[in-house]
Parts: C-alpha cells; sequence; structure tokens
C-alpha cells in the first residue's frame, strides 16, 4: 500500500483543525484522508494501491477539489496529482530533508490566494485601431525603403515592412497593458507572473498570489481595466490554491 499526496500543510497555529476537516473525507478511490505530523506542517494523504492511480479526468479534478477545500482553511503548498511515496516514514525523510524550504514556501504564500488572468483580443481590430491612432507609425509604413527602391520585389517587401511594423505596435500595446495592470496591482502587494502568449486571441496570461482578504478588490480592479480597454475580454479565474508559486525542489 503507497500513500498519495495531496498536500504539505501548515499547521503551527491549529494543529488539531486539520484532523477533524479530514474526518469523513474521502480521497482518489474513495480512500480516507489523514494526516502525517512532522513539526509545524502535516502533509495530507491516502492511501492508494499501486494499480488503484490512474490519470482519469475525474480522479484529477477530485483531487483538485480536495487541496481547494483544504486551502480555503489553511496555508499549504499544493502537490501534483501522482505524488506517491512509500510509508509515513519516507514522507517524514523527506520533509525533513526540504523543512528549510518548505518553511520558506509556506511563508510566501501564507494567508494567499493564486488569481489567473487571461486576456482576449481581436488582434486585427487592435491593429487596426493601433495604426489609426499612430499617423507617424503609418507614414512610417506607407514609405518604401530607400534601398530597395527600385527592386521588382517592392510591393512584396513594403506588404512584410507593413506586417512587420503593425506587429511592433502590437507588442508595445501588450506590454504597455500589463505595465498598467502591474503598476495597479502592486497597491494591492501581489506577486505576478505574466506571459505574452504570442497567439491571435489570447495574448497575456497572468497569475497573482494575493492576500485572501483582498479578492473583492481584485474584482474590482478587472472592473477597471474592462472599462479602460474596451477592445480586451478579461477573464479572471480564482481563488485557488498557490500552484504557479511553489520555489522547491524537493530532495
Amino acid at each position: 500500500m503507497k500513500l498519495l499526496i495531496y498536500a504539505i500543510v501548515s499547521v503551527k497555529d491549529a494543529p488539531g483543525t486539520l484532523n477533524s476537516l479530514l474526518t469523513g473525507m474521502k480521497g482518489t478511490s474513495g480512500m480516507p484522508l489523514y494526516s502525517v505530523p512532522f513539526n509545524e506542517v502535516s502533509v495530507v494523504v491516502s492511501n492508494i494501491n499501486s494499480e488503484g492511480l490512474n490519470a482519469s479526468q475525474t480522479d484529477a479534478i477530485g483531487y483538485a477539489g480536495l487541496i481547494e477545500t483544504l486551502a480555503q482553511k489553511f496555508t499549504l503548498l499544493p502537490m501534483r496529482f501522482g505524488s506517491v511515496m512509500g510509508s509515513t516514514q519516507e514522507i517524514a525523510d523527506m520533509l525533513g530533508k526540504n523543512m528549510n524550504e518548505i518553511l520558506r514556501n509556506l511563508e510566501k504564500v501564507e494567508d494567499k490566494f493564486e488569481f489567473g488572468l487571461k486576456i482576449f483580443c481581436d488582434s486585427e481590430k487592435v491593429r487596426a485601431g493601433l495604426k489609426a491612432k499612430s499617423a507617424a507609425s503609418a507614414k512610417l509604413i506607407d514609405k518604401p525603403a530607400p534601398e530597395i527602391k527600385h527592386s521588382v520585389y517592392l510591393d512584396y517587401v513594403n506588404q512584410k515592412l507593413k506586417e512587420h511594423r503593425l506587429e511592433e505596435l502590437l507588442m508595445a500595446y501588450v506590454d504597455s497593458v500589463i505595465a498598467e495592470i502591474k503598476g495597479t496591482l502592486a497597491r494591492l502587494n501581489s506577486i505576478d507572473k505574466f506571459r505574452k502568449t504570442g497567439a491571435e486571441k489570447n495574448i497575456i496570461d497572468a497569475v497573482f498570489l494575493l492576500d485572501k482578504n483582498k479578492k473583492a478588490e481584485l474584482i474590482k480592479v478587472v472592473e477597471g481595466f474592462k472599462k479602460q480597454y474596451p477592445e480586451l475580454d478579461f477573464i479572471l479565474t480564482g481563488p485557488w490554491p498557490p500552484y504557479s508559486f511553489i520555489d522547491i525542489t524537493i530532495k
């Protein structure tokens, strides 16, 4: 019998509360959840046969749902689906080797939730708007390059120049949106990660680590951005356990 690990939970303030919450809760394959304590943390686990774990969508969703339930009550480090160890002694050994990093990460995410933000647009419409607003850029786009003035490929090269300069305008626009969002969220003391996707529709993927009590403020901020940028679609998700902000390699 092996142990499936769900999360490493901080129990320094309420060591008995976790066990009370786990009473009656079922994990993957319907196995009861229980905790393996070690100093200021406990590891939430369930027993599982080596044949009992599979990568089905149902099991993965159930696994994530249990972690979300725990995150509502505790500061924790969520584990990836399929994290398995052979015994409680193996878990204790792992905790002992990694305790400093575990405590550092728990301190970083204490009383915080993760939120996701996806930003979508009609890139052709945005490009057209950017071109119309920038007379200087339009002049540059319409001006043939001197060195290819007499080239038979003039039309082709000019079109490529237009596309390149419009793409530069779009990337500059995306950077300005990111800077605006980062500057606003800094006032909420958020930790953030942004990624420009380069896709035609989904231009920005972002995640934020924010105090649990600031959810309403974040929603208000995003609603403000929707009004400020009517050409963009903002999709806010969460709160989630802090999957994107765990910085530890288990030894």
